[in-house]
């Protein structure tokens, strides 16, 4: 313990426990990333919500409340995120700052996966007595109690029961990810992906989730582009969601822009799509070809919750009020790369 106390330790100790019903808010708040952690990196739940109470102080800590780090993880040589000095064993260290909580609880997974806490990751996954020694011996934190702080925490909160939840999701996430990979295996099967097909002198391609489109030339017009194509005018503007208005001119799309053949989908290939600047719910429904009301619907976007520029929308589950997928499909993604 003295040369961890030498050496100085990755984390240390910040705030005590705090009253009872801040306790139970705590709990109330991250229990599901908790969980969700322990599916994603193999850490236990109580673990993770122990030590979250104990270097928070139930989120209550200067640190936590003005830096959202809730591990009291300092910032190391390879750290390039934000910073905040705080007096802790030496006066001004430097520690993480993250713009979310959520980051600091995947921060810390991560942190535990580095060489030093390797001999954890042999230990099993439920054996929270064995995790609190092993954070210990590790020198996670100086305080020669602190493998019994965290497992009088996990006994007192019955915190066990988070890490039999992190188990349940685990399995669902490997039933889910074999269940997804026979539907993608049979719309691969079922949807090949075809070369460029040549329409008079236009060359029709196949968009990401096998929409056919074509890029608009100098001069087309959605009639000119019926009567060229062999299609009805409503068809261009009922699939690429223009507004046709009465007695106005036909529509004329700019050089390059997308004009699809076929209907849009109402989900995408891919997970998510990043918003450009300027630009709109409109051109990203066709950069993506999912229609408008269903990116609308996924992404919960509303006049009170716009669409902003640089913004992750997802293209195939609908987010949670939180904006994240719901843990399974969380799962899923990250597992599969």
């Amino acid at each position: 313990m003295v040369i961890w106390m030498i050496l100085g330790c990755s984390v240390s100790l910040l705030a005590q426990p705090q009253p009872t019903g801040s306790r139970e808010a705590y709990l109330a708040q991250w229990k599901g990333e908790a969980v969700y952690q322990m599916a994603l990196h193999g850490i236990p739940a109580s673990i993770t919500l122990a030590q979250g109470i104990l270097e928070s102080g139930d989120g209550e800590s200067t640190l936590a409340s003005r830096s959202n780090n809730h591990f009291g993880i300092k910032c190391h040589s390879d750290w390039t995120g934000a910073t905040v000095r705080h007096d802790d064993d030496r006066q001004n260290e430097c520690f993480r700052a993250y713009d979310d909580a959520a980051q600091s609880f995947e921060d810390h997974s991560v942190f535990l996966k580095k060489t030093r806490y390797e001999p954890l990751f042999a230990l099993d996954i439920t054996d929270y007595k064995g995790w609190a020694k092993g954070l210990k011996k590790c020198g996670y934190a100086t305080n020669p109690k602190y493998d019994r702080l965290l497992i009088e925490l996990i006994e007192r909160h019955d915190l066990t029961a988070y890490d039999q939840e992190g188990l349940q999701l685990m399995a669902e996430r490997e039933d889910f990810a074999a269940n997804l990979a026979d539907v993608s295996e049979k719309n691969d099967r079922l949807n090949p992906k075809a070369p460029v097909v040549m329409l008079g002198t236009r060359a029709a391609q196949l968009s990401e989730n096998h929409i056919q489109f074509i890029l608009a030339e100098s001069g087309d017009r959605y009639d000119l582009l019926a009567l060229e194509l062999d299609m009805m005018p409503w068809q261009f503007y009922r699939y690429n969601e223009i507004k046709r208005q009465r007695g106005a001119p036909a529509y004329s799309p700019q050089v390059g822009e997308i004009v699809y053949l076929q209907p849009k989908r109402t989900r995408g290939k891919s997970l998510w799509l990043e918003t450009h600047e300027d630009e709109t719910l409109w051109d990203v429904s066709q950069r993506c070809g999912i229609k408008m009301s269903s990116l609308t619907r996924k992404n919960r976007l509303s006049p009170e919750n716009p669409m902003k520029p640089g913004q992750k929308l997802s293209l195939k589950w609908r987010v949670k009020k939180d904006g994240k997928l719901p843990s399974i499909v969380r799962m899923w993604s990250v597992s599969s790369g």
